[in-house]
């Protein structure tokens, strides 16, 4: 029996090219990549697309929010998941996509401890002291009032957006950010795990997988001596100083699929399935 290869090689070079092209790409596949913090909704809403309209939609989180602002850049997904806003550096890199934002919902970036930090007596962390931890300069939790252990930072992958935003907030800008070689994580899944299986552990964390059984979100302390817990309430209101906006990311004006899948999820319906998993919906912010 003649096999692939042989067969594929004794076809003209055209036909060859064309059989490449359609068996590597898919184009009635909508593919969305990006953020693990947006892809609860995302992948649900994905679901309830493909049941009820028939649609092929794969979603996925390889690189995170970066991942998803690159694969939609270079022109591997129609559409981006990202828990950070496109930055200009990135918008320079594809001078030839129209990133275009769509706002889905809200969330905020909590530091979470495991269950034998917060029962020591550990409610609340203040930048000053985050930054001693970042910087090596705090390695036990005693420097804190807690309890005599070394703190085990797990720290999330450069480029993430939960750690783009945890740095913006802990230095003013990302690239202030000193270099670290703390164990990192990626996911919330994952971050979520390693904090609640390691003692004395801390890492930020979207805060909507904090589940107060095991792993507790602290208090921001800010310079005035107020508490500010990453609650619904503060988030909406940005009092909390890690609030960030999620977004769905199309190169232009959504069209054909695309459209369907951002105009879903914009809808009461899929707005419900951003409340399911923690999140703010729209109609929550003010």
């Amino acid at each position: 029996m003649m096999n692939c290869k042989t067969w594929i090689s004794r076809w003209p070079v055209g036909l060859v090219v064309m059989f490449v092209a359609v068996t590597g790409v898919r184009g009635d596949i909508l593919k969305i990549n990006g953020s693990t913090t947006v892809n609860p909704p995302a992948a649900e809403a994905a679901e309830i697309l493909r049941e009820e309209k028939g649609m092929t939609i794969q979603v996925d989180t390889q690189g995170g929010s970066s991942g998803g602002i690159s694969m939609l850049g270079d022109g591997l997904v129609q559409l981006g998941m990202a828990s950070k806003p496109v930055s200009d550096e990135s918008r320079a890199r594809y001078p030839a996509v129209q990133f275009k934002q769509i706002h889905v919902g809200e969330d905020a970036v909590a530091l979470v401890v495991s269950r034998d930090v917060w029962e020591a007596g550990v409610e609340s962390i203040s930048r000053e002291q985050m930054q001693g931890i970042y910087e090596g300069r705090i390695k036990n939790w005693k420097q804190l009032g807690g309890p005599d252990k070394r703190i085990a930072f797990f720290n999330k992958e450069p480029g993430r957006g939960t750690w783009e935003v945890f740095a913006k907030w802990l230095y003013g800008s990302s690239k202030k950010a000193p270099q670290a070689s703390f164990p990192e994580v990626g996911g919330n899944e994952e971050a979520r795990n390693k904090v609640a299986s390691t003692r004395g552990a801390i890492s930020q964390l979207s805060s909507s997988w904090a589940d107060g059984k095991r792993v507790f979100a602290l208090s921001i302390k800010l310079a005035d001596g107020r508490l500010i817990l990453p609650s619904n309430k503060n988030i909406a209101s940005h009092q909390y100083p890690m609030s960030r906006p999620l977004f769905l990311l199309s190169n232009g004006e959504p069209k054909g699929e695309v459209k369907t899948f951002v105009d879903f999820l914009l809808s009461e319906r899929g707005q419900a399935l951003v409340r399911k998993h923690g999140y703010l919906s729209l109609d929550q912010l003010q």
